[in-house]
């Protein structure tokens, strides 16, 4: 990607932090304003008071006092400004551009998002927006001070001496090299350290979501040398940073000493040769190169941190970038005829096949379970028919419509699907039902009902709270809000992915009975449980076996045939 693109693509990012904020920017920089107008004027008092000691000034005493007097008055109203304003810009661009990033994030489709780390938006919206803020956003209002500063003091030299400042500008050449030099150093150096704390959070995020996977296999040792090692990543990464920030910052300290002193001893010898320059013009020279060092100061600084904080911001647009444009055909939220597979054939990876030649028909309201082994392409199936992937051969029909034409988001109105592992917020069992979406009563109550959630409610009650990933619940009351969520949203095709494998025999069956009993839907079961009290209540069965369908029938016929699938369900009554 040249750079021209990805400067397209961090625009509207960097946008978002200045969007309805505007107020809140030029009520900071006029509050930098009046600071760097109170400070030029305090160092031409200087100039005044001493010019005044040696009897070359112009003006009274008292004409100075007062003078200095609104000079701490403009100080005093910038103070204000910025106690007002400075937060709230700063909290406001940060809210705005963590929604921003999010409401982007939501918008790629499950195919887009599935074959990414999500680790990488974990960081960009924690790690990376603290960085973002402080070492931009935190900066610009005083970077703005200090060049409103380096301005006005450039004019006050030249109006003292044109010569002077002439050499001033020479010796500055020395640290704005520097400050060029060292920014893009140190903007590698923050990218790094973002990239070791991205692989740090994903790191992370594993080994809290296996938890009980360590523990039950002991691998306590080992995880904690994955973690040592990513972590050693990062200090490592945060060492070289700190390293490239101390060079900046004696580099730029080192550079402005030795365009000070210059500039002090050359006024000095031009004074002391009686060129026009007075004790008084000295002394403010001195004074006001502090102005001109602290942009070529905090310049390096804030470029550093700017162009990093930039770098952030392309990684993450980039990421975000790549989605899958849905441009399908939509399709009304009912199912007619039916789904067909049709030689259907998908791999991850080339020359690994999953699935091979897989012929379906799913009529509309029936209900038809996936079996088989292991890795025998039963999740992959369903998943493929819910868009993960358009990288497949042969077809996938909705009502005759090929689902590769099909808009994503028509077909999330049609299907919905229950995984084994369902999510559940930190919220009440009525908002995990509903999703945080209004729906009326009576259709809560039924999705209620339907689901087996009643007696549930009856003891905790609708509010109560569900707790960090449902850990309040029970395993078969977790997939019961899963099924509510599914009847309710009423979409007429359901597909049930090993919903039941983590649940007890009692449970599991209760669960497979509320979806067997749901009149007038499409349903595709994947399970692992050979239930014959299940099992004949289908429509059909599939049996896979590598990659294909190696029986299909009803039970009884399947049974009959006492091929692969009467051996699967011999094995699994033993």
């Amino acid at each position: 990607m040249t750079k021209k693109e990805i400067k397209a693509l961090r625009r509207p990012f960097i946008k978002e932090l200045f969007l309805n904020n505007k107020f809140n920017l030029a009520m900071t920089v006029l509050a930098a304003l009046l600071g760097a107008a109170a400070e030029l004027v305090i160092s031409w008092l200087i100039k005044e008071v001493a010019d005044l000691i040696s009897g070359e000034c112009p003006y009274r005493f008292e004409t100075l006092l007062i003078i200095t007097g609104g000079a701490f008055a403009l100080f005093g109203l910038g103070w204000i400004l910025d106690r007002s304003f400075l937060s709230e810009f700063r909290a406001k661009a940060m809210k705005q551009y963590r929604e921003y990033v999010f409401d982007r994030l939501m918008e790629k489709g499950i195919q887009a998002f599935s074959g990414e780390n999500s680790s990488l938006y974990i960081s960009a919206l924690s790690n990376d927006v603290n960085t973002i803020e402080t070492d931009f956003i935190g900066k610009l209002q005083s970077t703005i001070q200090v060049g409103i500063a380096f301005v006005g003091a450039l004019g006050l030299m030249l109006w003292c001496s044109p010569l002077l400042t002439l050499i001033a500008i020479g010796f500055s050449l020395l640290p704005i090299i520097v400050s060029v030099v060292l920014g893009n150093k140190a903007a590698k150096a923050e990218k790094a350290v973002s990239d070791q704390k991205e692989r740090y959070t994903g790191m992370l995020k594993d080994a809290l979501t296996g938890f009980s996977v360590i523990k039950s296999f002991k691998a306590e040792k080992s995880i904690a040398a994955l973690h040592d090692h990513s972590n050693e990543g990062v200090a490592e990464a945060s060492k070289k940073r700190t390293k490239v920030t101390v060079l900046v910052s004696y580099s730029s300290g080192i550079a402005g000493a030795i365009l000070q002193f210059g500039v002090f001893f050359v006024a000095a010898a031009m004074a002391l040769s009686g060129k026009g320059i007075t004790a008084g013009t000295a002394i403010v020279f001195v004074q006001l190169l502090n102005y001109v060092l602290g942009p070529i100061q905090a310049f390096p600084t804030f470029f550093a941190g700017m162009m990093s904080a930039f770098g952030l911001i392309d990684k993450l647009a980039q990421a975000v970038n790549k989605n899958v444009p849905d441009e399908g055909e939509n399709i009304p939220p009912q199912l007619t005829e039916g789904i067909s597979l049709r030689d259907l054939a998908f791999a991850y990876e080339e020359g690994k096949p999953v699935l091979s030649d897989v012929d379906m028909e799913l009529r509309a309201g029936g209900c038809y379970a996936l079996v088989g082994g292991s890795g025998s392409g039963k999740s992959t199936i369903l998943n493929l028919m819910m868009a993960s992937s358009k990288n497949y051969q042969g077809e996938i029909l909705y009502d005759g419509k090929e689902l590769k034409t099909v808009s994503t988001d028509s077909l999330y109105d049609l299907v919905s699907i229950i995984q084994q592992n369902v999510f559940v917020f930190n919220g009440t069992i009525r908002d995990n039902i509903t999703m945080f979406s209004q729906f009326p009563e009576e259709e809560i109550d039924r999705a209620v009902r339907l689901s087996g959630l009643s007696k549930l409610i009856d003891e905790k009650g609708a509010d109560y709270l569900c707790g960090e990933n449902g850990a309040g619940l029970s395993g078969g009351e977790r997939q019961r809000i899963s099924v509510a969520r599914a009847l309710l949203r009423k979409t007429p095709v359901l597909f049930v992915d090993e919903a039941t494998a983590s649940l007890d025999v009692e449970t599991s069956f209760e669960v497979l009975d509320a979806i067997l009993k749901l009149d007038g839907y499409t349903r595709v079961i994947v399970t692992h449980d050979l239930d014959e009290n299940i099992l004949r209540r289908c429509t059909g069965l599939f049996a896979l076996k590598n990659g294909e369908v190696s029986e299909q029938g009803t039970f009884e016929e399947l049974m009959d045939q006492k091929g692969y699938f009467y051996s699967l369900f011999t094995v699994s009554q033993k």
